[in-house]
C-alpha cells in the first residue's frame, strides 16, 4: 500500500527532530508578528510615509500606547520597521519601513485587496453560520 504524502507533510518534515516540530516552521516564525491587527495598520500606515510615535497613536485610535509600542518593537525587531530617534526636547521618535518592510508590504498587498473585495462575502458567511448555529 502507497502512502500519499502531502506536501504539508512533506514540508514540514523537514523542521527537525524525530517528527514534525511546527516551532520550527520558518512560515509560522516570520507570520507571527505581521498577522495581527496592529501590526496589518502599521504597516499599511508605515507603507505610505514616515510617522513619529504620537501621530501613528492618533491614526489608530483604538490601539494602546502599550500595545503600539509593543508591536512598533515587534516590527522593529523582525526589520520591518526602522526606529529612529532625534535629539530634540523632549527627543521624537520616526518610525519607517526598511527594505525588507517594504517587501513584505508589496506581498501583503495581495492580501489586503483580497479582503477588501470579499469583506461582504465574509460578512455574509459569518451571519449565515451564527443563524445556522443560533
Amino acid at each position: 500500500m502507497t502512502v500519499a504524502i502531502t506536501r504539508f507533510e512533506e514540508k514540514i518534515a523537514g523542521y527537525g527532530g524525530d517528527g514534525p516540530k511546527l516551532e520550527n516552521c520558518p512560515v509560522r516564525t516570520v507570520i507571527d508578528h505581521i498577522g495581527g491587527k496592529w501590526s496589518t495598520l502599521l504597516l499599511l500606515a508605515l507603507s505610505e510615509k514616515p510617522y513619529r510615535f504620537g501621530e501613528l497613536r492618533r491614526l489608530v485610535p483604538d490601539i494602546s500606547q502599550r500595545m503600539l509600542t509593543q508591536t512598533l518593537r515587534d516590527l522593529e525587531r523582525d526589520g520591518y520597521v526602522l526606529r529612529t530617534v532625534f535629539p530634540t526636547k523632549p527627543p521624537s521618535v520616526e518610525y519607517r519601513l526598511t527594505d525588507l518592510g517594504h517587501s513584505l508590504f508589496k506581498a501583503l498587498c495581495v492580501l489586503l485587496d483580497w479582503a477588501e473585495g470579499n469583506y461582504l462575502a465574509v460578512k455574509d458567511a459569518r451571519r449565515s453560520f451564527d443563524e445556522r448555529n443560533a
